[in-house]
């Protein structure tokens, strides 16, 4: 794997340095935070990790294979005011908005959610430029460590990307020794970061070997093809019947994906005032496509995991040039029933014909 002739080194113990420098430069720090406080855990003994603003180094678990809620809630809120307005007299009056988001880093992302980042850019800059997503998107800069955990539901490799995968990242970081990390600097966002504390970072040399040390991920599901075989089974129930009997259409697999972007609006509003949210919303709920004339166009769950499916892996990819999903595995790993994407992904690619 080639690496850039920008490439740096930093030695680990000077970690906790580069970090307070990029708080003193005024970036506002978020990272993956190993929770505290009394959750909801699927398994006895688990502990989330979470998105949360930090202050010093050693705050961050970044050595969780994966955060338990992805990082698209930093760029693409659950719940957010689009719109306040007022009532004066027979006049509707507009609210000035919050002002331009903070310059932040998201410090210890990994590979498979810097890449979710060029589907969202996708969604939310193709037909409409969304000025809420594209503000928090431009003030944020991505600095992501190599996976070094996978686990059984992960399969980046089969979607495009891989555990060393630069794709999104402005810096990437890879534990090439005891003591040292290789820091591959790859936009002028990076470049920033590094000049905060130039001193720290030495050129990195051709012995700097990345491949060596990057973990092994099968290529299994082997997704290529997957986008150009479905639509010709778009009408064969049996399959989507099948692989939809447990799922109990609860969405957690929309809300803890790092690239799903359906979402609904409400109003909020009194005698003398309101807001517009956006809202996430979910393909798998029964109620999303209920027309107001009570027709349900796709009124089965079985219906609704096909839309899932053929959303991510045939539609963004015809529409847009992008997947809609990453291999990250959380919605296998958050799933009440045990649902697994990854398992339907190959029992997929194995039909014939």
């Amino acid at each position: 794997m080639e690496v850039s002739s920008s490439a740096k080194l930093i030695r680990k113990a000077s970690l906790g340095e580069f970090f307070d420098r990029i708080r003193k430069g005024g970036w506002r720090i978020v990272g993956p935070v190993r929770a505290t406080s009394p959750v909801i855990r699927r398994e006895p003994g688990e502990t989330p990790v979470l998105w949360k603003e930090v202050q010093a180094l050693d705050q961050l678990d970044l050595h969780a294979t994966q955060t338990t809620l992805s990082p698209k809630e930093l760029f693409f809120p659950a719940v957010e005011t689009i719109l306040k307005y007022r009532f004066t007299g027979q006049k509707v009056e507009i609210d000035p908005l919050e002002s331009d988001p903070p310059q932040t880093v998201l410090f210890g992302m990994r590979p498979c959610d810097a890449r979710s980042l060029c589907t969202l850019d996708a969604v939310f800059g193709w037909d409409y430029h969304d000025h809420f997503y594209e503000s928090r998107r431009a003030a944020t800069t991505i600095v992501s460590f190599v996976c070094t955990q996978p686990d059984d539901n992960c399969f980046c490799t089969s979607v495009g990307g891989g555990p060393g995968d630069t794709t999104g990242s402005d810096l990437l970081l890879t534990s090439v020794s005891e003591s040292a990390y290789l820091v591959e600097v790859l936009s002028s966002k990076g470049e920033a970061l590094v000049a905060a504390a130039s001193e720290l970072f030495t050129p990195a040399t051709g012995a700097d070997d990345k491949l060596s040390c990057l973990p092994s991920i099968g290529k299994e599901p082997d997704a290529a093809g997957i986008s150009q075989k479905l639509p010709s089974l778009f009408s064969q129930e049996h399959i989507w019947r099948e692989q939809s009997l447990r799922c109990l259409g609860c969405g957690t697999c929309a809300y803890v994906c790092p690239v799903c972007t359906c979402f609904d609006m409400q109003d909020e509003a009194n005698l003398s005032s309101g807001k517009r949210l956006r809202c996430w919303d979910s393909c798998a709920f029964g109620l999303f496509t209920l027309h107001a004339s009570g027709h349900n166009p796709r009124k089965t769950q079985a219906a609704r995991w096909r839309q899932r499916v053929m959303h991510k892996f045939s539609y963004l990819p015809e529409r847009l040039n992008v997947l809609g999903c990453v291999g990250c595995g959380r919605c296998s790993r958050a799933c009440p029933a045990d649902v697994n994407l990854k398992e339907s992904l190959k029992q997929i690619v194995e039909i014939q014909g």
